[in-house]
């Protein structure tokens, strides 16, 4: 192989490893869900958690186009099954419980159980599917 063969080559492998690097990137900062690896605790009393099931928190804002179509999938699993509690703060009007979870983006979805143990976080828009995965395990 001549020089400029090897050269190219190096180039492509770097060019795809780049690639790679990048779409992992943009997948975190999409808000993709993830599992909780860790175990985070909040005092139940003041997020208004339920004391007898899970509880969905999500944090919004007035200004939030986004927060509208999860506030609807929110009630849908909710109404699905009525042992979820569902909480809603506005990020603007409670920037305290925002910083105590380390809520940066809206919408920002979070479950929690009845002894304010967090399971599942997720930013952005969370499908029913998503929410009622997390939830469902702890009405068991």
């Amino acid at each position: 192989m001549s020089v400029s063969w090897i050269f190219v080559v190096a180039i492509l492998i770097a060019v795809v490893g780049l690639g790679f690097v990048v779409s992992q990137l943009l997948r975190l900062r999409a808000g993709l869900s993830r599992d909780v690896p860790e175990a985070t605790f909040v005092d139940p009393a003041a997020f208004g958690l339920s004391r007898s099931g899970p509880t969905i928190v999500h944090f919004t804002a007035e200004w939030c186009g986004p927060c509208v179509a999860l506030r609807r999938v929110v009630e849908e699993v909710c109404a699905e099954l009525p042992a979820v509690a569902h909480v809603e703060i506005d990020m603007d009007a409670d920037p305290e419980a925002a910083r105590q979870l380390s809520v940066l983006s809206l919408p920002t979805t979070f479950v929690f159980d009845s002894e304010g143990r967090q399971h599942y976080r997720a930013s952005g828009v969370a499908t029913a599917a998503e929410l009622r995965g997390a939830v469902e395990p702890l009405l068991a």
